[in-house]
C-alpha cells in the first residue's frame, strides 16, 4: 500500500478516482505545521545573526496528522504531492516533520494539472523535497512575521488600535495612495478639437495648420478654435495621398494568474478573488464524460511555457475544425519578460481538448463555465494564426491645412474564428489622389483633460506585476487585506483610499520607507528568488533586513509623534452637556462628546475643521413596524435605513441598492448571501430566510471546517491582530500569513 499525501480534499478525491486500489490519498488541508498564533515564535541570536523559527501543530490540525501518521504505518511508500510552489514545497517538508519522517527520505511528485496521465508520469518521475524552495518559503515567512508582529503594534500604538502593515501589503497601500494624491493634486488644462466631416461622410483629423503640427493638446483655446475654423472653412481641399498597409493583430499568450485575472474582470466581472477561487474548483476536478477530472492547470502560474503535447493536440483540434490557413508554419512559443517568472511552470491551459465548452456547459456551475471557457478559447487561440487588417489612409491638403483621414478592413480573422472581435469595419470610400473635395461639416468642440483614472482591481494586480510586487499567490489576497483592513474602499470597481490609508502610508514614508518602496519590495521578491535558486542564503538574506529593520523600529517609538487625538475643544455637547473633543478615526478626524459611550452625539468636520451639517436623505420607503419615514444612514459598514422616528422605533434594514453579495454560495442551502444590517452590526445572512436561517458576521469561504464532526465552513477575519480562519459554527481559529 502507498500514501500520497495532497493539500486539498478535492484534489484527493480527484487523484483517488485515477488509481484505486494499492494507494491511499489524503489532504493536509494547507499548513500543518506554522509558526505559534500567540507568540513572535522566532529566535534571534544576535551573536551569530541567525533567526530561528519555532513551528508547532495548531490544536485544530492535530486530527489530521493523527491521521496521516496512521496511515503511514500501514503503508510501504509514502509521496509528498503538493503545490509545486515555494508553499507546497514547504507544506510537504512540514508534513514529513509532523509525522516524523525525514523529508529527505520521502518521494515528491508534482504535477501541474490533475489528470491519469499527468498523476501516473508523476508517480514514475519522484525527486526529493527541493530545501532551496523550502528555506525561500520559510524566509518569506519570517519576514512578514517580523514586520507583521514589530510594525502593526507601533502603527496601532501611535495611531488607531487594530492596524496592520507587511511588506507587500504596505507597497501596495503607496501605490493606491499615491495615484490619489496624483488626481487631487491634478489641474485641469483646456484644449479644443476640431470635429470634421468632408463629403461622402468621412470623418477627418485635422494634422497640420499654417506648417504646424496638431497635436491633442496644441489648441488651447476658443479663440485659436475659431480662427482654424475660419481657416478651414475658406480652404479648398484635394486629395494628396492615399496609403493601404497590412497590419497584424497578434495573437494573445495563453493566461498566467495575473492576466486570468485581470482579463475575468474585464470580460466577466468576477473579483480575484472570485477569480481565484473558481479556477481552483476547475484544477482540482470537476465532473466530466470521463469522470471526475481537473480541466485546466495549475492557476497560480507567472509562466508562458506550454506542454509540447498540449501544443500539438491544440494544431491538431485547429487543423480539423478550422482549416490549414489558420494554422501556423511552427508552434508559437510565448516567454515572459517580468522579473523573477517561474520559466519551470506552465501557463494556465485546459488539460482536455476535447472536453470543450459546448460539453462542458452541461457539467460545469454557471461561474465555471464562463472561467473555462476564456481559458480554453486563448489557449487556442494562442496557437492560430494572426488576424490580418488593411490600414486605409487618406490625407486632404488644402492650402493652409492637412486632414488625415484613417479606416480599416479585416482581410483574414484569424484568431477571431474563435473568440469573435468586437473591432468592427471602417472602410473609406474610393477616391483618387488629386481629386477635389469639399467640406460638410466642421464643429470646434471644448474638452479638458481629465486626471489619472483610480486603480481598478484588475490594473493594481497589472501594477504590481510590473512593478516586481509580490507573486501570483498575493495578488488577490493583498487587494482583499486593504480592503478588509478598512485601507481602501471599492466602488463601482475603483479602489478609493481613506483618510487612515494617507495617515500610515505618511508615517511609512517619513520612518519605514524602505517598507513603502516599490523597489525595495520588488528587490527582496528577487532575492527570494535567489534563495530558491541557491543562490543566497537564507539566513543571511534575515539577518541583513532584520537587524537594520529592528533599529528602525526602536527609532520609531521614541521619533513618531501619536496621532491619537482627543483635543478639548472648550464648549459644550448640545446633548448632555458634557465637553466636546476632537477625536480621530480611520476615516478622518470628527468632533465627539467626552461623555461617549453614554452620550453618542458626534458632528462631521471638513479639511479646515468646520462643521459639516448632514442633511438627512428622506427615501420612498415607510418603516414597516410604526409606518414613518425610512432615511437614509451612514455607518461603518455603509448607508442603510433607518426609521426618522428614531429613538422611540429602532427599526433599520439594508439599503437594497447598496446591498453586497457574496462570490460564495450559502453553505446551508445553496442560496445567495447578502450583508445585512440589524440592530446588533452587520452581518452575512441567507436571501432565503426565514427558511433558511443561516448567519455569519464574516464573510464565509468554501474551505471546509477541519474539526471532527462539525460541517461548518471558514470565514476570513482578523483577531487580535492577526489574520485568521475562523469557522462560522464551532469558531475554532487557524492562522493565516500576515499578508
Amino acid at each position: 500500500m502507498n500514501l500520497i499525501i495532497v493539500e486539498s480534499p478535492a484534489k484527493a478525491r480527484t487523484i483517488k478516482n485515477f488509481l484505486g486500489k494499492g494507494y491511499e490519498v489524503i489532504a493536509s488541508k494547507g499548513h500543518i505545521r506554522d509558526l505559534p498564533k500567540s507568540r513572535f515564535g522566532i529566535t534571534v541570536d544576535e551573536e551569530h545573526h541567525t533567526l530561528t523559527p519555532t513551528y508547532s501543530v495548531a490544536k485544530e490540525n492535530a486530527a489530521t496528522v493523527k491521521e496521516i501518521k496512521e496511515l503511514a504505518k500501514k503503508c510501504d511508500t509514502i509521496y509528498i504531492a503538493t503545490d509545486e510552489d515555494r508553499e507546497g514545497e514547504a507544506i510537504g517538508w512540514h508534513i514529513a516533520h509532523a509525522i516524523k519522517k525525514d523529508p529527505e527520505e520521502l518521494p515528491r511528485i508534482v504535477f501541474h494539472e490533475i489528470t491519469k496521465t499527468a498523476i501516473a508520469h508523476a508517480l514514475e518521475s519522484a525527486r526529493k523535497i527541493d530545501m532551496d524552495m523550502v528555506n525561500a518559503q520559510q524566509a518569506r515567512r519570517l519576514l512578514d512575521r517580523v514586520v507583521g508582529y514589530k510594525l502593526s503594534p507601533l502603527l496601532s500604538s501611535k495611531i488607531q488600535k487594530g492596524l496592520s502593515a507587511g511588506r507587500v501589503q504596505s507597497s501596495t497601500l503607496k501605490i493606491v495612495v499615491d495615484r490619489e494624491r496624483e488626481i487631487k493634486a491634478f489641474v485641469p488644462e483646456e484644449y479644443w478639437s476640431i470635429d470634421t466631416l468632408f463629403k461622402k461622410d468621412i470623418e477627418a483629423s485635422l494634422t497640420l495648420h499654417k506648417e504646424e503640427k496638431i497635436s491633442k493638446l496644441s489648441i488651447k483655446n476658443k479663440k485659436e478654435a475659431d480662427a482654424i475654423v475660419e481657416s478651414v472653412k475658406k480652404d479648398s481641399f484635394t486629395i494628396k495621398a492615399i496609403e493601404t498597409k497590412q497590419r497584424k493583430s497578434a495573437t494573445p499568450p495563453p493566461f498566467m494568474t495575473s492576466t486570468l485575472q485581470q482579463t475575468a474582470s474585464s470580460k466577466l466581472g468576477f473579483t480575484p478573488k472570485k477569480t481565484m477561487m473558481v479556477a481552483q474548483a476547475l484544477y482540482e476536478g470537476v465532473k466530466t464524460p470521463d469522470g471526475t477530472s481537473g480541466v485546466i492547470t495549475y492557476m497560480r502560474t507567472d509562466s508562458l511555457n506550454l506542454a509540447k503535447e498540449a501544443v500539438d493536440a491544440a494544431r491538431d483540434f485547429i487543423g480539423n475544425k478550422f482549416g490549414e490557413k489558420y494554422l501556423p508554419k511552427e508552434p508559437k512559443v510565448y516567454t515572459k519578460k517580468a522579473k523573477g517568472a517561474q520559466e519551470a511552470h506552465e501557463a494556465i491551459r485546459p488539460t482536455m481538448l476535447h472536453f470543450t465548452p459546448e460539453i462542458a456547459q452541461s457539467f460545469l456551475k454557471a461561474d465555471e463555465i464562463k472561467l473555462y471557457r476564456l481559458i480554453y478559447e486563448r489557449f487556442v487561440a494562442c496557437q492560430m494564426n494572426d488576424a490580418l487588417f488593411e490600414q486605409q489612409s487618406i490625407t486632404f491638403k488644402g492650402s493652409e491645412n492637412e486632414y488625415r483621414a484613417s479606416g480599416r478592413k479585416l482581410l483574414f480573422d484569424g484568431f477571431y474564428a474563435l473568440t469573435g472581435t468586437e473591432d468592427k469595419d471602417k472602410l473609406l470610400p474610393t477616391l483618387k489622389e488629386g481629386e477635389k473635395i469639399a467640406l460638410q461639416s466642421i464643429q470646434p468642440e471644448q474638452h479638458f483633460t481629465e486626471p489619472p483614472s483610480r486603480y481598478s482591481e484588475a490594473s493594481l494586480i497589472k501594477k504590481l506585476e510590473s512593478e516586481g510586487i509580490g507573486r501570483p499567490s498575493t495578488y488577490a489576497p493583498t487587494v482583499a487585506t486593504l480592503s478588509n483592513r478598512t485601507y481602501v474602499t471599492i466602488e463601482k470597481k475603483q479602489i478609493i483610499p481613506t483618510e487612515m490609508a494617507f495617515t500610515v502610508t505618511d508615517i511609512l514614508e517619513k520612518n519605514f520607507s524602505n517598507i513603502v518602496d516599490a523597489n525595495f519590495t520588488a528587490n527582496m521578491e528577487e532575492q527570494l528568488d535567489e534563495v530558491a535558486e541557491g543562490h543566497t542564503d537564507w539566513q543571511k538574506l534575515l539577518s541583513d533586513f532584520y537587524f537594520s529593520f529592528m533599529q528602525q523600529v526602536e527609532e520609531g517609538k521614541e521619533k513618531i509623534v501619536s496621532l491619537k487625538l482627543a483635543k478639548p475643544l472648550g464648549r459644550p455637547c448640545p446633548k448632555c452637556g458634557e465637553e466636546l473633543l476632537l477625536r480621530s478615526g480611520r476615516f478622518g478626524n470628527f468632533i465627539a462628546c467626552s461623555g461617549f459611550p453614554k452620550c453618542k452625539y458626534t458632528e462631521q468636520i471638513d479639511d479646515e475643521g468646520n462643521t459639516v451639517e448632514v442633511k438627512e436623505e428622506i427615501s420612498d420607503e415607510k418603516c414597516d413596524k410604526c409606518g414613518k419615514d425610512m432615511v437614509v444612514k451612514s455607518g461603518r459598514n455603509g448607508k442603510f435605513l433607518a426609521c426618522s422616528g428614531y429613538p422611540d422605533c429602532k427599526n433599520t434594514k439594508s439599503l437594497e441598492s447598496e446591498t453586497k453579495t457574496s462570490d460564495v454560495a450559502c453553505p446551508d442551502c445553496g442560496g445567495k448571501l447578502l450583508w445585512k444590517q440589524s440592530r446588533r452590526g452587520a452581518f452575512w445572512g441567507c436571501e432565503n430566510y426565514p427558511k433558511c436561517k443561516f448567519i455569519s458576521k464574516f464573510e464565509p469561504t468554501t474551505i471546509k471546517c477541519k474539526q471532527e464532526g462539525c460541517d461548518g465552513v471558514l470565514a476570513e477575519r482578523t483577531y487580535r491582530n492577526k489574520e485568521v480562519y475562523e469557522c462560522v459554527k464551532c469558531k475554532t481559529r487557524t492562522p493565516r500569513e500576515e499578508e
